[in-house]
């Protein structure tokens, strides 16, 4: 298997095994969060040549934050979220669920068991 330190440089072909990967600290800003200490960790695994597409992993502890979304398709791996969108639905998910998240959403992330998912982001 590749570890993701050993991934190549695009257009080359990949596996990570996600729940193993090594992810680096991503600094939350302070003002996102609304309660308890969550950490974010991530790594992006493969961006277009023009910067518009990113593939990767996220990762966060427990806590509740919030954010402005991008358009993204991601896939949980592991741990629990109430992701409340703001004029809109309120998601419950958890391992193996399957999430869209249109571009300018305004979400509030209540983690309540640290969250890993699989990401595919366009900007």
């Amino acid at each position: 298997m590749t570890t993701i330190d050993q991934v190549p440089a695009a257009p080359a072909s990949f596996a990570v095994h996600i729940p193993d990967a090594e992810l680096e600290a991503e600094p939350l800003d302070p003002e996102q969060i609304v309660s308890g200490d969550p950490v974010v960790t991530g790594k992006v695994l493969w961006e277009s040549p023009d910067g518009k597409q990113l593939r990767g992993i996220w990762q966060i502890t427990p806590g509740v934050v919030t954010d402005t979304e991008a358009n993204e398709l991601f896939v949980v791996v592991s741990g629990r979220a109430t992701v409340a969108v703001e004029g809109g639905a309120t998601l419950e998910i958890g391992p193996g669920d399957a999430c869209v998240l249109r571009e300018g959403d305004r979400t509030t992330w209540t983690v309540h068991e640290t969250l890993r998912k699989a990401y595919h982001i366009s900007l």
